[in-house]
């Protein structure tokens, strides 16, 4: 199924039903007065937060979502029944806005969360409402209210406690394959992951319960000018926006002029200017690739270039696991005491 972050949709609640216009006929009452029921109230369309999608795909197939309308009432006093209520299952992390003016409407950050994105109309009185002591015999009814109807615009952003970020072919992909179940596509060349991945990392016994567990969050490699939206920079940066402790991973290429100092900087920069908020977020930095002889050479240079900023850097392999096990322990007791 295709990763979709971003769609529009048209929802349409259900409309009230008419209230009715009836008379009582029984024998031996020949003027038994009004029983119009009212119409009943139109279904809501809401959407349901839901753990076990990632993805607005199926959103995507369906251009509009209705509700049901509420029935018209029916004589001898009869309400019409209420419209069923839409429920749309829309993954945990969904954001919904007015398309046309970009209000924000609500969003969905906790498992079964309810958001009503549009209300039904309220059901028309029946002519039983309008009856007084000098109209005993009223021929009016209310119609039903239209149901609310929007062009909403759904944004997801993943929901995750630790975010990886850094260039392209750093070593994200392989890292989250490595400590995880998460599969993405691998290869040696930029921008492989075109989408986020989201893996549980298991530590210690968790798979008998007596563990502990966090998401990690493979975000799409970043360039400068991301925050402008470059190589879809703005996409992929807002699904950093949830997480709660950010693991900035920087290599040294072969033949390349950039240094790991430079790389952590200039996506530094590329988060102030998409969001001050997320810059100060608590972050751990790490060089990947350690099995590899120049990035080995490279990394006591590098490491005092961090440290001079009073940054502890690591240096990992994905490959070998080397100080894999170390780094997610670190990992999980920044998220517990930041």
């Amino acid at each position: 199924m295709r990763f979709i972050d971003e769609c529009d949709v048209r929802v349409e609640a259900g409309d009230g039903g008419n209230g009715a216009i009836a008379f009582r006929r029984e024998k031996f009452v020949p003027f038994g007065g009004p029983a119009g029921g009212d119409g009943g109230r139109g279904g809501d369309v809401v959407f349901v937060g839901d753990p076990g999608l990632g993805t607005l795909y199926d959103l995507t197939q369906g251009r509009v979502v209705r509700a049901e309308a509420g029935e018209n009432g029916q004589k001898k006093d009869c309400y019409g029944r209420a419209g069923r209520d839409r429920e749309v299952r829309v993954p945990v992390g969904t954001q919904v806005y007015l398309a046309e003016t970009g209000e924000r409407v609500g969003e969905l950050v906790t498992a079964n969360a309810r958001l009503v994105v549009a209300k039904g109309g309220q059901g028309g009185r029946g002519n039983i409402h309008f009856a007084s002591s000098t109209e005993r015999a009223p021929r009016r009814a209310e119609p039903g209210a239209p149901g609310e109807r929007f062009e909403l615009r759904l944004e997801l952003k993943v929901m995750a406690d630790v975010g990886l970020l850094g260039f392209p072919n750093v070593g994200k992909s392989t890292f989250i394959s490595s400590v995880s179940r998460a599969h993405p596509k691998v290869a040696e060349y930029p921008f492989t992951t075109l989408e986020p991945h989201l893996g549980v990392v298991t530590l210690g016994e968790a798979r008998h319960g007596l563990g502990r567990t966090f998401v990690v969050a493979d975000i799409p490699g970043l360039i400068p000018g991301a925050s402008q939206g470059a190589g879809l920079g703005i996409r992929f940066l807002r699904h950093l926006e949830r997480t709660r402790l950010l693991l900035h991973l920087v290599t040294v290429e072969e033949e390349s002029t950039r240094s790991p100092l430079a790389d952590y900087q200039a996506l530094r920069n590329e988060l102030s200017a998409f969001d001050p908020e997320l810059a100060r977020r608590p972050e751990v930095v790490a060089m990947t690739k350690a099995d590899l002889p120049h990035v080995r050479d490279a990394y006591e240079t590098a490491k005092t270039e961090f440290a001079a900023l009073g940054i502890d850097l690591w240096l990992v392999s994905s490959a070998t696991h080397e100080s894999i096990d170390r780094l997610l322990i670190e990992l999980e007791q920044r998220l517990v005491t930041p």
